[in-house]
C-alpha cells in the first residue's frame, strides 16, 4: 500500500515525465542515430562545435529534453521561447539580451531554444536570420512539422534538420524501468509489472504519453499493497482518462492512413468520416491540406488535373479561415477527391526517372539541344540543328531529345482513363518508338 507521506509527496511533485527528465546524454533514451557513439550530435556536444539545427519528430520523442541536455553539457546559456506565445518583439528582446550576455563577449553564443517553431510567422522566423546568420545565438527549433513546409527557406539553410523518431519497445522497456527503479515516488512501491502490450501500444512509441500511462495506472491504485501493470488495468485505466484520438500517438498514424486509403480507394463517404475523425481529435486542419495536395497530385493525377488545383485551394483557403469553417473546403476537396477518377502515371514516372537519372548524371544533352549564348558555342556547334516546333505542322518536329543510350527508354504510360486515352492517343501519333 502507498502510505500517506509517499502519496502527499507525490501529489506536491511535479508530473513523472518532468521527473525523469535527463540532464546528460547517459539518461537519455532512443534517437541512438543522433546521440549514439561516434553520431553528430554527441559529436557536437563532445567537441564543443556547435551550430544551430532544427529537431523534427513526433510528440514525446525528446526533443525540448535534447536541446537542455546540449545546453547543459556546453555549459551555455539557454533562453526558451514559445511559438504559441511568444511574438517578434520577445524574439529580438532575446536576440538583444545574448549580445550583451557576458558569456557572448567571451565568443560563446547562447542557445535559443524555440518550441513549435513551425508556429512562427514569416516574420518571426526573419528576425531570427540576423543572429543565427552572425553566431549571436545558436538556434534550437522543435517541430513536429515538416521543416520544409514550415520554416522559410532562408532561416531552412542556416540550420541542419535532425529526424527523432518515435521511440522502439526496447527505448519504452527502458524507460519503464528506470521510472520504477529511480523516480523518488515509484521506487518506494511495490510494482510487479505483468505485461507491457497495452502500456505500449497506447504510448505510441511516446516517452511522455508512456510516463502519463504509468502514473494513472499506480495512481487509480494508489490504496492497494501492490500496484499491478498488466493490459486489463492499463486499458480500464485509459477509458477513463486518454482521448480516443491522440493527433501525436499511434492512433494518428492510423486514422490519417485510413483517411488517405479511404480517398484512395474511392469512398466518399469513409473518407469524409476519417476526417471527421480527425477534426474532432483536434488534428492541424493544414496537415489534412497538405495531405490532400499529395493525394490529388500522386493519386488523382493525370485523371483528372483539377484536383490538384482544387486541392493547392483549399490548403490556402485553410490556412486564411482556420477552424472551425475550414471544415467545409476540407469535406468539399476530400469528397471531390475520393470521387475521382484515380491515377499514379505521374508518381510511377518520375519515381523511375529518378532512379534512371542517378545513374546517368553524365549522359551528355545532345548538341542541338544546347543553348548557345556566346559566339564559341555556336562555333563548337551548340543549337546547331535544332528545329522549332512552332515551324512545323502540328507545332512537331521530330528530334531526338533523349541523351544518347537512353533513346527509346519510356518512363509515362497513360494509365486507363478518359482524360489519358486522349494523352496515350496524341502520344502515339507522335513517338511510336515509345508508344506503338
Amino acid at each position: 500500500m502507498m502510505d500517506n507521506d509517499n502519496i502527499g509527496r507525490s501529489r506536491m511533485l511535479p508530473p513523472l515525465p518532468e521527473r525523469m527528465r535527463p540532464h546528460d546524454l547517459d539518461g537519455y533514451v532512443g534517437q541512438r542515430h543522433l546521440v549514439g557513439k561516434g553520431c553528430i550530435l554527441r559529436n557536437m556536444i563532445e567537441t564543443g562545435n556547435l551550430s544551430s539545427f532544427i529537431l523534427w519528430g513526433p510528440p514525446g520523442v525528446g526533443k525540448t529534453t535534447l536541446s537542455r541536455i546540449v545546453a547543459h553539457s556546453l555549459n551555455r546559456e539557454f533562453y526558451t521561447l514559445s511559438a504559441v506565445s511568444a511574438g517578434v518583439k520577445e524574439v529580438r528582446e532575446v536576440i538583444d539580451k545574448a549580445r550583451s550576455n557576458s558569456l557572448w563577449s567571451n565568443g560563446v553564443a547562447p542557445i535559443l531554444f524555440i518550441d513549435e517553431i513551425h508556429r512562427f510567422s514569416k516574420s518571426q522566423q526573419d528576425a531570427l536570420l540576423g543572429a543565427v546568420e552572425d553566431g549571436t545565438i545558436v538556434l534550437i527549433g522543435a517541430t513536429t512539422e515538416n521543416p520544409s513546409f514550415e520554416v522559410i527557406t532562408p532561416l531552412l539553410s542556416r540550420c541542419q534538420v535532425f529526424v527523432l523518431k518515435s521511440l522502439e519497445k526496447d527505448d519504452l522497456n527502458q524507460l519503464l524501468n528506470s521510472a520504477l527503479q529511480k523516480d523518488e515516488v515509484l521506487s518506494h512501491l511495490d510494482v510487479k509489472v505483468e505485461e507491457t502490450d497495452a502500456l505500449f501500444r497506447h504510448s505510441g512509441g511516446d516517452a511522455r504519453k508512456l510516463l502519463n500511462i504509468l502514473e494513472i495506472v499506480v495512481g487509480a491504485q494508489q490504496a492497494s499493497s501492490t500496484v499491478v501493470i498488466d493490459n486489463k488495468t492499463v486499458t480500464a485505466c485509459l477509458q477513463e482518462n486518454i482521448a480516443i484520438y491522440d493527433k501525436g500517438g499511434e492512433m494518428h498514424y492510423d486514422v490519417i492512413s485510413a483517411f488517405i486509403k479511404s480517398v484512395r480507394g474511392s469512398d466518399p463517404n469513409a473518407a469524409v468520416y476519417y476526417l471527421a475523425r480527425m477534426l474532432e481529435g483536434g488534428e492541424d486542419p493544414l496537415f489534412i491540406a497538405r495531405r490532400l495536395c499529395i493525394l490529388a497530385a500522386e493519386d488523382v493525377g493525370l485523371a483528372n488535373p483539377n484536383a490538384l488545383l482544387l486541392a493547392n485551394s483549399t490548403f490556402q483557403i485553410v490556412h486564411s479561415i482556420g477552424m472551425p469553417e475550414a471544415r467545409i473546403p476540407l469535406a468539399e476537396c476530400t469528397i471531390y477527391l475520393a470521387s475521382s477518377a484515380k491515377s499514379n502515371s505521374a508518381y510511377m514516372a518520375i519515381n523511375e526517372a529518378l532512379e534512371v537519372a542517378k545513374d546517368t548524371q553524365m549522359a551528355s544533352v545532345p548538341l542541338y539541344l544546347r543553348n548557345a549564348p556566346t559566339k564559341l558555342m555556336s562555333e563548337l556547334g551548340y543549337a546547331d540543328g535544332y528545329r522549332y516546333a512552332h515551324d512545323y505542322p502540328g507545332h512537331f518536329a521530330d528530334l531526338e531529345f533523349m541523351p544518347e543510350g537512353l533513346s527509346g527508354r519510356k518512363f509515362y504510360e497513360p494509365a486507363d482513363n478518359r482524360q489519358e486515352e486522349t494523352l496515350r492517343s496524341r502520344l502515339e501519333s507522335l513517338w511510336p518508338k515509345y508508344y506503338k
